[in-house]
C-alpha cells in the first residue's frame, strides 16, 4: 500500500446497549469516550421490536436469562431501547462535548427516526444488511454515509450490496466494513486478510474501508488499519463484568485508550524516510558511524 492511500484512522466506541438503559449511563460513556479515550465517535443501536421481532419471539424468554432485563425477550429489548427523542438529547449532547454520533438502524421505522436526526452517518448491523427496503429507504431520503458490517454475509452478497449503491448513485457516501459475526471472536475467525479482498474490490468505488471487530485485546485493530481499515469500530463498556450479552466482547475506556492512541501512533509512523538520512539520524551517524 503506498503512503498516500492511509487515511487518518477514524475511532467509533460502540456503545450498543451497555448503557443498560440508563441517559445517566450513556451520557457517561460518550464523555469517557470524548475526554479520556479520545475516540472520534459513538454509536448506539435502535430498534423497533415489534417490527423486528415475530410475536413469538417478542413473548419467549430471553436465550440467556442472567443477561435479561425483562421477563421476555420483547420486554428485555424495550427497556434497552432509547426512543427517537432520547437520542436527540444524546446527539445534543455528543455535539456539545465535540464526539460524532451515530447509531445502528435494525428496521424501517428506526432508520427514518434516526434520519430525521440528521447524524453524520448510520450503521446498518450484519444482520441487517440484507434489509433492502431500508437501503433504498435511506438511499432515496438520508444524505449522509451509510456504513455497513458483512458478518455473516457470503462474497457474492457484498458484491450485490455494494453494486445496490452504485445503482443508486451512493457508493460514494458508502462504509464497507469486514467484521465476523461473533461475541467474542477467537483470533483465527477473525480473517484480518479480508480486509484485503475488500480494499481490491471496492476502495475506488467506495469512500472508505472499516473494521468491526468483536475479539479481544487491541493488537488486532492495529493490524487491521494497516491492512486499509481505516474506520475502526469497537464495542466498548465502562465495566466489562456488567449484566448484558456485549459486555464481555467490550473494551474498558483504558483499552479503548490505548487504542486510539496506538492508532494515531502507527498513522504517524507510516510514511517513507524523506532523504536518505534523517535530522534526526545526522547527529547520531557523526557520533556512532564507523568510518573508514
Amino acid at each position: 500500500m503506498k503512503q498516500t492511500e492511509y487515511k487518518k484512522p477514524f475511532v467509533i466506541a460502540e456503545i450498543g446497549c451497555n448503557h443498560k438503559g440508563e441517559m445517566v449511563l450513556a451520557k457517561e460513556l460518550i464523555k469517557m469516550a470524548k475526554i479520556f479515550c479520545n475516540a472520534d465517535a459513538v454509536k448506539f443501536q435502535k430498534r423497533n421490536n415489534r417490527e423486528l421481532l415475530t410475536e413469538e419471539q417478542y413473548n419467549a424468554p430471553h436465550p440467556n436469562p442472567a443477561n435479561s432485563y425483562g421477563d421476555t425477550y420483547g420486554a428485555h429489548r424495550e427497556y434497552l431501547e432509547f426512543d427517537v427523542e432520547q437520542n436527540r438529547e444524546l446527539k445534543e449532547y455528543c455535539e456539545e462535548i465535540g464526539i460524532v454520533y451515530s447509531t445502528s438502524t435494525w428496521d424501517l421505522t428506526s432508520a427514518k427516526e434516526v434520519a430525521s436526526l440528521n447524524p453524520q452517518f448510520i450503521k446498518i448491523p450484519s444482520a441487517c444488511n440484507n434489509n433492502y427496503e431500508m437501503l433504498g429507504w435511506l438511499c432515496d431520503n438520508y444524505q449522509g454515509e451509510i456504513h455497513i458490517s458483512t458478518g455473516m454475509t457470503t462474497k457474492n452478497e457484498i458484491d450485490e450490496l455494494v453494486d445496490f449503491f452504485v445503482q443508486k448513485g451512493r457508493n460514494k457516501d458508502l462504509v464497507v466494513y469486514n467484521c465476523t459475526s461473533g461475541y467474542p471472536v477467537p483470533f483465527e475467525d477473525v480473517c484480518l486478510l479480508d480486509i484485503t479482498i475488500l480494499q481490491e474490490k471496492f476502495a475506488d468505488k467506495v469512500k472508505s474501508i472499516g473494521f468491526s471487530g468483536h475479539h479481544l485485546g487491541i493488537a488486532v485493530d492495529v493490524a487491521a488499519y494497516t491492512l486499509g481499515a481505516n474506520i475502526i469500530e469497537r464495542h466498548y463498556t465502562l465495566d466489562r463484568t456488567w449484566k448484558g450479552t456485549d459486555h464481555a466482547a467490550s473494551l474498558e475506556p483504558e483499552g479503548l485508550r490505548k487504542l486510539c492512541r496506538d492508532l494515531k501512533a502507527v498513522h504517524k509512523a507510516l510514511s517513507f524516510k524523506s532523504k536518505d538520512i534523517l535530522d534526526i539520524e545526522s547527529v547520531q551517524r557523526e557520533k556512532l558511524k564507523n568510518r573508514k
